[in-house]
């Protein structure tokens, strides 16, 4: 079946069939002022799906026109971004590669009284825009001269002025329906210096003026762009037609992609970097592509997530729990088994002398059913949560006089329990059945438990973390981020591992039972980190 285009795909394919558009090039246009987060992927997706299926192209555009938040190590981090989800880009642009261009259609907005420099602050200006019901008030300041405001103009670019003592403002009509039209502020001036260009310029371009012309510049033929900037379509449709772009750029929006129990807002993962809550950008639990990409999911579901969601134009909300079902049906096809026990309880067979190795199952969806060679021998390690002393109904874990199957080994039953000085469980005396090995089993002994365990002679010690979300949405629905923050989104466990978990790299694993896992350095040193745990909530 073929697959259907959205809506999008098929505006492109009319305006293709119709002749308006000859050849499809898009842009991804990020601002340098944070990492890239799961919302931008989907950007990602469909900016760079859209130049592959019509065999178009896609620039990688850099907005940077405000330079009091852009660093050249956000530019670098967005760049290893795109590359690990597997795009390349046409063209490296960047909006400070226009600056004069965009400074020169000011001035041509001016010469055509389309423009004028505005004395009144910030504050006063959004005092005077109006309200949705009331139209706004006009500036004292609107019908100064051509001759005047181009003068005025080229002063704020010489540094004449303070900063925030004039601006730029398109003129267009301070009653429109629309605020973004009521004389938007198209310039402001800013003594900060550029991560690209220095100290050369004092004035900035605001986005929504820069936007359009950097799109026309690019020869860019649909600019796509997030539901909240469909109210600014006018003003970008104004500044193309009034400057003469022909042919002049698409702007089509669409819903971006909200996730439950992710932080979505830049600023606020940003906040969360600065005050220490997380250990920067490409903390695991951070929803930034580098911090996926660190926790170990691979690009692939990042993808195929983002297809299942699709492009729609009504923005909604997506289940974290679908997110990780994602992750779960691509890793329990491609994950290798191994084992490894969080709370590690000491198991003595006392009817086993020796040492042998097994045959462990390296996944149970490999069709050529390899399996590799794991240590057992008199002493290993258990879960402490899979033995109860007094265990609820239908336990079907390990308990006094119990019988349980150890995962590609033996049936064991406990015999006997040594508790501590404290009177806790210290270590549980076990025989096991000779005749029950895993692959040959003869004993007739049947037995519902079925347990992940370590050899106690070849396990290392290993912390292991685990993750819960940052969010807390079920308990704090629609509240400030900060009374949604959880508190206790790490655990750690000194665990045992057997040597191929404990070393695995970034190779994510399966540690039977608990969930997926890869290695991940720290500055500590080498920690079994969770990609995702087994648990799947997600009502298919």
């Amino acid at each position: 079946m073929a697959e259907t285009a959205n809506f999008i795909e098929q505006i492109i394919e009319e305006e293709l069939s119709e002749g308006k558009v000859s050849s499809i090039k898009t842009r991804f246009p990020p601002e340098p002022n944070g990492y890239l987060h799961i919302g931008h992927a989907k950007s990602i997706c469909l900016n760079f799906g859209i130049k592959e299926k019509y065999r178009g192209k896609c620039n990688l555009f850099f907005d940077d026109t405000n330079p009091s938040k852009e660093k050249t190590e956000f530019v670098d981090a967005i760049r290893e971004d795109i590359r690990w989800l597997g795009f390349t880009w046409d063209e490296e642009t960047y909006a400070s590669d226009y600056f004069e261009q965009i400074y020169e259609f000011a001035l041509k907005l001016i010469a055509d009284g389309k423009a004028f420099v505005c004395d009144m602050s910030a504050a006063e200006i959004s005092a005077s825009r109006g309200s949705l019901t009331e139209g706004g008030k006009e500036s004292p300041w609107r019908n100064r001269s051509v001759e005047e405001n181009l003068r005025l103009f080229r002063e704020m670019r010489a540094g004449k002025y303070a900063d925030g003592e004039k601006c730029l403002r398109a003129k267009i009509d301070m009653a429109s329906p629309n605020i973004n039209l009521r004389d938007p502020v198209i310039y402001r001036i800013l003594r900060q210096p550029h991560h690209r260009t220095g100290d050369k310029w004092c004035i900035y371009p605001m986005y929504d003026y820069a936007h359009p012309i950097c799109d026309y510049l690019q020869g860019v033929t649909h600019s796509l762009c997030t539901l909240e900037f469909e109210d600014h379509r006018p003003l970008y449709d104004w500044v193309g037609i009034n400057l003469g772009f022909s042919p002049k750029p698409r702007q089509i929006e669409f819903a971006r992609l909200n996730v439950t129990n992710l932080v979505m807002s830049k600023r606020y993962l940003k906040k969360l970097v600065e005050d220490g809550s997380v250990d920067g950008w490409d903390d695991p639990r951070m929803p930034t592509l580098s911090g996926l990409r660190r926790r170990g999911v691979p690009p692939e579901v990042l993808k195929d997530f983002c297809a299942r969601v699709g492009v729609s134009k009504a923005n909604s909300e997506v289940q974290i729990s679908y997110f990780e079902a994602c992750i779960r049906e691509y890793m329990n096809l491609n994950a290798e088994r191994a084992m490894a026990v969080l709370k590690p309880l000491k198991v003595t067979l006392t009817d086993y002398e020796g040492e042998e190795e097994l045959d462990f199952e390296i996944n149970p969806n490999d069709q050529e059913k390899r399996t590799r060679k794991i240590s057992f021998s008199k002493t290993l390690y258990i879960d402490a949560d899979d033995f109860a002393l007094d265990p609820p109904p239908k336990y079907h874990r390990l308990k006094k006089d119990g019988y349980v199957r150890l995962k590609n080994a033996y049936i064991i039953r406990c015999d006997e329990v040594i508790f501590g000085e404290n009177g806790e469980v210290k270590e549980l005396l076990c025989s096991h059945i000779a005749s029950s090995k895993s692959g040959s089993d003869t004993s007739g002994v049947k037995v519902k438990g079925v347990i992940q365990w370590v050899d106690a002679a070849t396990a290392e010690d290993v912390e292991i973390r685990r993750y819960e979300h940052l969010l807390c949405d079920e308990q704090y629905p629609g509240q400030d981020f900060s009374e949604r923050m959880n508190a206790h989104s790490v655990h750690v466990y000194r665990g045992k591992a057997e040597p191929y978990a404990a070393h695995c790299g970034e190779k994510p694993l399966q540690l039977m039972r608990v969930g997926y896992f890869k290695e991940l350095k720290t500055a500590e040193g080498s920690v079994l980190s969770e990609i995702f745990s087994l648990k799947d909530n997600f009502n298919k």
